[in-house]
């Protein structure tokens, strides 16, 4: 029996379905839709996402159950906030998105404190951490490169990512949440959290892991993360 997850990811992201295809098991289909989206990514253009969401979640293999659906945005979830499931207007699943399956994992790894890095411009960093602290997620430091573009975000090399991360951190922080679907950031996380010695979740490790924790689906992977659940 396959169990089926649906995504709705920009159209201009070139990272999160790679991710989903390391990151999900076997026994687990993937059905992906997009939607329209004009960079930079200001909390402006972010805004505008939710209008296309219920539109794009309609074509989400009609009438097939689903045992989740991820909206592949951190930021934009983030802005959307508790409007979301509402706009998706799609209740075969719950929506889960980076934002709330990193609040997800951080509360069952017991983690209160983070370093937040981000491959954004500060205006769009500024919300994602509001949306960690509204959750009882405590950002004690920050970090943003500075990208408008998400196509450029995801052709950053490892190196970049890594030395964004070491600049994020902070010694009072329990883990590093590296935000961004589009961040290529799962080839680096078992490198950054060997260094610090300390977990790191980017986007898509945390929205695939909560897919499959809600599913009562074991994940498996070279991530601190993939050691919890919360069953």
């Amino acid at each position: 029996m396959v169990t089926r997850f649906g995504l709705i990811a920009l159209a201009t992201d070139l990272t999160v379905e790679g991710d989903g295809a390391r990151l999900l098991p076997q026994g687990c289909a993937l059905h992906t839709t997009r939607i329209a989206f004009d960079n930079p990514t200001t909390p402006e253009n972010l805004r505008a996402t939710g209008p296309r969401l219920r539109d794009a979640a309609a074509l989400l293999v009609p009438d097939v159950p689903l045992a989740g659906i991820g909206f592949a945005c951190t930021s934009a979830g983030a802005v959307l906030g508790d409007d979301l499931p509402g706009l998706i207007g799609d209740n075969r699943a719950p929506v889960i998105t980076p934002g709330s399956g990193a609040v997800r994992a951080l509360r069952t790894m017991g983690v209160t404190r983070i370093a937040l890095m981000t491959p954004y411009l500060p205006e769009t960093t500024l919300p994602v951490a509001g949306y960690l602290g509204a959750m009882g997620i405590e950002v004690v430091a920050s970090h943003s490169m500075g990208f408008a573009d998400d196509r450029d975000m995801a052709r950053l090399g490892d190196q970049a990512m890594i030395e964004a991360a070491l600049a994020a951190d902070n010694a009072e922080a329990q883990a590093v949440f590296m935000s961004c679907t589009a961040l290529p950031a799962l080839r680096v996380i078992p490198r950054l959290e060997a260094m610090l010695a300390k977990p790191v979740i980017s986007a898509n490790l945390a929205l695939f892991w909560a897919m499959l924790d809600q599913a009562g689906i074991p994940a498996a992977g070279p991530y601190a993360l993939m050691r919890w659940r919360t069953w």
